[in-house]
């Protein structure tokens, strides 16, 4: 009797990884995605009614004259009355001058000797 020889099945080839291509693949897709929203978003919004457009300040063009006036939304309101924050920011500043020390050699522009 003769001994049935054993052979052992082949072995298949791992499967190729492609788990770092597909999130690559995903995440271009979801950049690609992200950025045409913002552009549709950018698109369809509405302007701001205080815009207005840039006046031209070429060299031959004419420049607005007194009769000329910025638009409502840019004018100051001359009855506003200021609340105590904007009237502080508005005093002069006072107090002592500081000048640099005369015997500081670091604070004098001419060499050390």
């Amino acid at each position: 009797m003769t001994k049935a020889h054993h052979q052992s099945p082949r072995r298949q080839p791992p499967e190729p990884k492609t788990l770092g291509r597909t999130l690559l693949a995903t995440g271009a897709a979801a950049i690609g995605l992200g950025g045409a929203l913002l552009t549709l978003f950018l698109s369809t919004r509405k302007s701001n009614p205080a815009e207005h457009a840039a006046p031209d300040l070429a060299p031959g063009k004419p420049h607005p004259g007194a009769a000329d006036r910025a638009p409502a939304a840019f004018r100051p309101d001359p009855t506003a009355v200021p609340t105590k924050a904007e009237y502080d920011s508005l005093r002069p500043a006072t107090g002592a001058a500081s000048f640099p020390d005369r015997h500081d050699a670091a604070s004098r522009n001419t060499p050390v000797g």
